[in-house]
């Protein structure tokens, strides 16, 4: 950002965008240098494309989500059971640690997008295959009226595919870690790939990548705001 003509602010794509980008801190230097406003973006949809679902992008996150532990956290449709021991290894009570499931897309949407629009909680991570443009849209604006960070977890494969998010971002399993690679960004292209290394968890099942287990979760019913599955 520099000064322009009138006071007005100007943004050069040269340059990672910075003022007035509200964030959250992503807890590593490196990567923090690569992501506009040095964080994770607040009231905004971010994507992370990922290789596989569980392949770290918890772990990622991890030090957002412990930062919002006074503040609702809330999960809709992670693919696996999660281990609640793991997030208070990480620090965290679990008290405001809400799960959703439902059994249809639209109803994931359409809770989704009522979380964003209630406007109460700090984190909302939100794993899903497919979503229309249309759909992707209608969460993103109403992530703009809340001071939520909004992560969708999508498979790699939508990295073909347009969306409003303002930061796309690809994971790949390394060992050690993870290499995120800069799909998206408000700023200069990135074609090399960055590397951040995770710390894995004490209880983590060795031939995984997640805080997860594999444990078939329980059927909830949808459109409940609450969730259906409090951990």
């Amino acid at each position: 950002m520099y000064p322009g003509v009138g006071g007005i602010m100007l943004w050069r794509g040269s340059q990672l965008a910075a003022g007035g980008t509200r964030v959250i801190p992503c807890g590593n230097d490196a990567m923090a240098s690569e992501l506009p406003g040095g964080g994770w973006p607040v009231g905004a949809l971010t994507d992370l494309l990922v290789q596989q679902a569980g392949c770290g992008e918890l772990r990622l996150m991890r030090p957002a989500l412990a930062l919002s532990d006074a503040r609702p956290v809330i999960l809709i449709q992670p693919p696996h059971r999660l281990q609640l021991s793991a997030f208070g290894w990480w620090g965290m009570t679990g008290k405001n640690l809400t799960v959703l499931r439902a059994t249809s897309t639209a109803d994931a949407l359409w809770s989704a997008e009522q979380v964003l629009r209630a406007g109460t909680c700090a984190v909302l991570v939100f794993w899903q295959s497919h979503a229309r443009p249309e759909a992707l849209r209608r969460l993103h604006l109403a992530a703009q009226t809340a001071e939520t960070l909004f992560v969708m977890v999508r498979p790699l494969a939508a990295a073909a595919d347009s969306s409003p998010a303002p930061l796309r971002l690809a994971l790949r399993s390394a060992r050690g870690g993870v290499n995120v690679e800069f799909v998206k960004r408000r700023g200069p292209r990135r074609d090399e790939p960055l590397f951040v290394p995770l710390t894995p968890s004490p209880i983590l099942n060795q031939n995984r990548h997640a805080i997860v287990d594999r444990s078939p979760p329980p059927v909830a019913v949808p459109r409940s705001i609450p969730a259906d599955v409090v951990l």
